[in-house]
């Protein structure tokens, strides 16, 4: 049986349900080493149970910098130094038109988007750096390109961690850190809970949505090129 990363050791945030569920669950099944993030333990050690021996469960409320701050060096020290793979996959979906929508879900959105991604960068990039390799995945959105209405505060920060990888990818070239960016339409998963009554009207219906583990095998797509190979980004549609 192949395992493309197995002696690999990749951490993935929002991990307990939803999309990083997936990816945690794909990236195990493929050998690597799991570092499953949540917000609350007992969920993250759930998790952490069914992906088998090689896994470790972080509780970490991300919006709480301190807690981004304890997982980096918690991950750290489990990883033995910045881990191989990090996907940020942790994530908000606040809807609202931009006169209804309290600043406190924005800044909640750009917290979890936006600066936890680029914290958790920040702090392990230096580490791959000097070993020459490292993958950073971030799970983007249509609405990191697209403008929808009710969508101020989300698109305001996938545009923004859009840009943060633009960026991070011209600063990494030929470094043999790799960064991309997979940006999927809509995704059946509990975000959608709240919204369940526009769902076939104002939002795709469930069954016309893409799944998890769509997005999921894209990320194996391009972690599993070989290391010449940078897929800077992959959009993904239902056909």
């Amino acid at each position: 049986m192949s395992l493309p990363l197995a002696g690999r050791r990749a951490l993935v945030t929002g991990s307990t349900r939803g999309i990083g569920a997936a990816i945690a669950r794909m990236l195990a099944a493929a050998g690597a080493d799991v570092g499953v993030v949540g917000r609350r333990g007992d969920d993250a050690i759930a998790v952490a149970k069914t992906l088998g021996p090689r896994t470790a469960a972080f509780a970490a409320d991300l919006t709480e910098p301190s807690h981004t701050e304890a997982l980096v060096l918690a991950a750290s020290d489990w990883a033995g130094g910045a881990p191989d793979i990090l996907v940020n996959s942790a994530g908000t979906f606040p809807c609202a038109t931009l006169e209804e929508q309290p600043l406190a879900e924005l800044e909640r959105a750009l917290q979890l988007n936006v600066k936890v991604p680029f914290a958790l960068a920040q702090a392990f990039l230096p580490a791959m750096r000097a070993r020459k390799s490292g993958d950073i995945v971030t799970i983007g959105s249509v609405a990191d390109r697209a403008i929808f209405a009710r969508n101020a505060a989300y698109s305001a920060s996938k545009f923004g961690v859009r840009a943060m990888h633009e960026v991070l990818r011209a600063e990494t070239r030929g470094s043999g850190v790799r960064v991309m960016l997979v940006s999927p339409s809509a995704v059946d998963t509990g975000i959608w809970n709240a919204y369940e009554a526009e769902l076939g009207t104002r939002f795709p219906a469930r069954g016309e949505m893409l799944h998890v583990d769509d997005v999921a095998r894209a990320v194996m797509f391009a972690l599993t090129q070989p290391a010449h190979v940078d897929v800077d980004e992959l959009r993904l549609t239902r056909s």
